[in-house]
């Protein structure tokens, strides 16, 4: 069952990888350049996740998973940020 459950977080993070592929490769600028900048943010988070879940096993601690859960999108909320002030948005 573990095998089974490392091959599809290893095909969910393929799938989120070819997400983040698709979505830094559009050819926008201006307001669109946020989105994309939001959407490559957000598919970089559920990445973490499932490493974090999966990978390293923190599925069975709900406590560590809230943890880390919180630090990870604190710290991708502050690189929005980041990049919204520097864009001039």
């Amino acid at each position: 069952m573990l095998h089974r459950d490392l091959i599809e977080a290893w095909v969910g993070l393929i799938a989120l990888s070819v997400g983040t592929v698709i979505l830094a490769t559009a050819d926008v600028s201006g307001g669109a350049a946020t989105f994309v900048a939001t959407g490559v943010l957000l598919l970089a988070g559920f990445k973490a996740r499932v490493i974090l879940a999966r990978y390293l096993g923190l599925s069975g601690s709900l406590f560590w998973t809230r943890a880390f859960d919180l630090a990870i999108w604190l710290f991708l909320a502050l690189s929005f940020a980041l990049h919204t002030i520097g864009s001039g948005g």
